[in-house]
């Protein structure tokens, strides 16, 4: 008797950076993915916005935060000879390698949008779902079944704008981020610049070069970090650690606050001095804003009290006359308008879904939200373990856990978030990185052992504990373990100085990483031979 195997077909809303690995993921474990991407191409918001015409995206001059070691996809690190920082045109640049590397590309139906998800008859027994979708060009709408939905459409799709007191009255331009492109149309203007995240900031920088003046307008302040920390490597490489993220939250606040004030008074020469800890906002990542201030290119005052025809009136009773332009950097709201309400309900940016992933009250678990989150450090790696774990779900290999567990979780996820965080409609769905990270890898069985690999390789492991958490370590055991991770662990920080080292003379500090790395090696060994021989007396 012959018995014909089910090949699940799981809908993707999205071929962005998040999009992209999900459908690599089924992939991997024999899953037929149809992505659903509107524009014509890859890369979501990485895909400058003049390239995707009606959509958000990056600006034109937007650099990533992440060094490129510390957001590429677990399997597949980013070229060597890429920018540790890199222009979105190289973000871009990966992520067509990625797609074209796993075979995604012909998986992904260009010029398609979904316009309904909702659940078969019978979703109780197959936890299939009906996906309606229109084809963007020809106004052809269609309806299919799938066995899974992922829901790639990111949180940085509807911009939140504030309504201050008179602001209909003014009688300047008005716009948000989500449609900034560049400084064109800003020359010799003056500009008022509310929000100082990592858009405002990056704004404020690229436009005080062109405009008349520019006025950063701030609720709470803000603590500013540099891409690259005092020692030349990588902010991110040196902080995002096993052994840093075990560190007490009021320590780190202490330890950091003091460092950033080292740079600059944050009272005095910047007014940006934030009214709480470091910890208890989204980080804000610049390089250049600073200077701009003590330059006198970006002034910056205090939240908006009123808007008037030309002027702007700020709560610490200042005031700025002829205004030309107002660029709202306040961020974004999420919502899942396709969905019905009782199945993903949002209020407010708070949203019940388990582990920020899936939904509560829906069993089985054929639904899943990819890339919905905010962590302090790369989303990328996120998105990729994210969809790990719904692939594995899909397909049957793991179990969620039961709806219990699940709202425990959720409830206390927000009540973390509620007491570390500033009340805002931004911090909603913040994680740290190791930890989070951590946890949807437990659900799989891919969390590394490092009490096993110590056994195994003591140098590896304790590289693997203080050096950077690389997202190749969650492909060192478990469900998909690719066998060139440890390598890619250990050449990393070639990689990261492989691009800036363009000259033909080896620098100095080089040569003593090396020495020092050589040296560290020695003493570990000589303290492992000298407890075994403790331990045989």
């Amino acid at each position: 008797m012959r018995i014909e195997m089910v090949v699940k077909r799981i809908a993707i809303l999205g071929a962005g950076a998040s999009g992209l690995t999900a459908a690599k993921c089924c992939l991997d474990e024999g899953l037929v993915p149809v992505c659903f991407e509107k524009s014509d191409v890859i890369g979501g918001l990485w895909n400058c916005r003049e390239n995707c015409k009606g959509q958000g995206g990056v600006f034109r001059s937007t650099v990533s935060i992440m060094n490129k070691e510390m957001m590429c996809y677990s399997d597949f690190p980013i070229p060597e000879e890429y920018p540790n920082f890199m222009h979105n045109k190289y973000v871009q640049k990966y992520l067509e390698l990625y797609a074209n590397q796993f075979d995604v590309i012909r998986h992904i139906r260009f010029r398609h949008q979904v316009q309904r998800i909702e659940q078969c008859a019978d979703f109780q027994q197959t936890g299939q779902w009906k996906v309606k979708y229109t084809h963007c060009d020809t106004g052809v709408t269609s309806t299919d079944v799938f066995h899974g939905v992922m829901v790639c459409n990111g949180h940085h799709s509807v911009p939140h704008f504030p309504d201050f007191p008179g602001q209909s009255t003014f009688s300047g331009r008005i716009l948000h981020t989500h449609d900034y492109v560049d400084f064109h149309g800003f020359e010799h203007k003056k500009v008022v610049i509310v929000g100082v995240g990592n858009s405002g900031c990056d704004a404020a920088v690229e436009i005080s070069q062109h405009a008349e003046q520019v006025i950063l307008s701030t609720r709470r302040g803000t603590w500013i970090v540099n891409r690259e920390a005092d020692s030349g490597v990588p902010s991110d490489i040196k902080n995002i650690t096993r052994f840093n993220s075990m560190f007490p939250l009021p320590v780190v606040n202490i330890m950091t606050q003091r460092q950033l004030n080292k740079k600059g008074n944050y009272a005095n020469s910047h007014g940006l001095q934030p009214e709480h800890n470091f910890l208890s906002q989204h980080p804000t990542v610049n390089d250049t804003l600073l200077n701009t201030i003590i330059e006198g290119r970006v002034t910056v005052r205090s939240n908006i009290k009123r808007i008037n025809k030309t002027s702007i009136e700020f709560d610490d009773g200042t005031c700025e006359d002829d205004i030309d332009i107002i660029l709202m950097a306040t961020g974004y709201t999420f919502s899942f308008p396709f969905i019905d309400e009782s199945i993903l309900n949002v209020d407010n940016n708070q949203i019940s879904l388990y582990k920020y992933v899936l939904p509560v009250k829906i069993s089985p678990p054929t639904l899943a939200i990819i890339g919905l989150a905010q962590p302090r450090g790369a989303i990328m790696p996120i998105s990729e373990m994210q969809s790990r774990w719904a692939t594995l779900l899909f397909k049957g290999a793991v179990k969620a856990p039961t709806m219990t567990k699940m709202l425990c979780d959720v409830s206390v996820k927000k009540e973390m978030i509620e007491k570390r965080y500033v009340k805002s409609l931004r911090h909603t769905i913040q994680v740290d990185w190791v930890s989070y990270m951590d946890e949807i890898a437990s659900e799989i069985g891919v969390k590394p052992n490092l009490f096993l690999i110590f056994f195994q390789d003591p140098m590896f492991a304790f590289q693997c504990f203080f050096g950077p958490c690389y997202s190749y370590q969650y492909r060192l055991m478990g469900p998909g373990k690719w066998a060139g991770a440890k390598t890619a662990i250990e050449m990393a920080m070639n990689r990261v100085f492989y691009s800036t080292r363009t000259r033909a003379k080896d620098s100095y500090t080089w040569r003593s990483i090396q020495m020092l790395k050589i040296l560290v090696v020695i003493i570990a060994s000589l303290i492992i031979v000298t407890c075994i021989q403790c331990l045989q007396i």
